[in-house]
């Protein structure tokens, strides 16, 4: 059966004793967990000994599918050992485990996953490292913020397909990693907005990121930000044009930091997939409801728009 591993870390400011009590008690998985925003339906069981060798983390939901995590081995700071079990979509197993080193900021946190694939799924080797890989990075930084801060700001609402309205859209383009985005889209939505008041065009129009189809091998997300302007008004500008067609769109609704959106679009693909939704390969796009320049993290609304057939 065809192998595979992924490994992601992390630094926190918190100490190793902290970050592995947390990650010990299965109690508190729901709190950082990369998986349940989208299926907050799910079930979730706990052993009433959440914290020690044994102790078994079982999930169930129709999107999430089902499976079962047991801590081996608690070797407070320095690691955990645990065994996942799936048993939906599909049966398998793998060893999965935390390593915690203390830095001079606070904690290194590694999170490593080894396991086979069932033979008819060889083909997907690749793909699912990357697609682990991305989701052990959104499960880090939300532990990281739950340590940190106490809370972590993401909440998702599914509003399912529905007809959508062509936009055209005028910005710069750019490309990043997943775990680089937030700086990308930082300067890219800086340089638009330059260029539209250099040419006397308002801000008010709403502010969008276009994402372009993508390999996922590369490790790069190519995309265009900037604003629904007019025309006219983008053309004056000097600014690249994304036209955006009508048609049918998954609607996801992310509330919260932006820092945390990759959950909301992980879990826009986890739904076609458990909908069987046929996906096109085109532009997706997300839309920025509010000014973050003038709204909290916490109260951040971003909508999210996946075309499908």
């Amino acid at each position: 059966m065809p192998a595979f591993e992924v490994s992601r870390s992390i630094e926190m400011a918190v100490p190793p004793e902290t970050v592995f009590d947390c990650v010990a008690d299965f109690s508190s998985w729901t709190k950082w967990s990369p998986w349940l925003g989208i299926d907050p339906e799910a079930v979730v069981t706990v052993s009433d000994n959440p914290n020690s060798v044994g102790s078994i983390y079982r999930w169930k939901g129709e999107v999430v599918g089902a499976g079962e995590i047991e801590h081996l081995n608690l070797d407070r700071p320095r690691k955990i050992d645990e065994e996942i079990r799936f048993t939906k979509p599909f049966k398998s197993t793998s060893k999965v485990g935390f390593a915690f080193e203390a830095t001079y900021a606070g904690t290194k946190v590694t999170w490593r996953m080894q396991g086979h694939l069932p033979w008819f799924l060889f083909w997907m080797r690749a793909n699912m490292q990357i697609m682990i890989g991305m989701d052990y990075d959104r499960g880090l930084k939300m532990l990281r913020e739950f340590l940190e801060t106490g809370e972590v700001l993401s909440k998702i609402e599914v509003h399912g397909v529905q007809p959508v309205s062509p936009i055209d859209v005028y910005g710069v383009s750019d490309a990043a990693p997943p775990n680089n985005m937030g700086p990308a889209m930082e300067r890219v939505f800086s340089a638009s907005g330059e260029k539209l008041k250099q040419a006397d065009v308002s801000l008010d129009a709403p502010m969008v990121s276009v994402y372009h189809p993508c390999d996922l091998k590369q490790n790069q997300f190519s995309f265009t930000g900037g604003f629904a302007v007019s025309n006219e008004d983008g053309m004056a500008a000097g600014l690249e044009h994304c036209h955006l067609p009508a048609g049918n769109a998954l609607h996801i609704r992310h509330i919260g930091s932006y820092e945390n959106l990759g959950n909301a679009w992980s879990g826009a693909y986890q739904y076609a997939r458990y909908k069987k939704l046929k996906v096109l390969r085109q532009d997706a796009y997300e839309i920025y409801r509010n000014d973050p320049a003038t709204t909290s993290p916490r109260d951040r609304i971003t909508d999210i728009y996946l075309p499908v057939k």
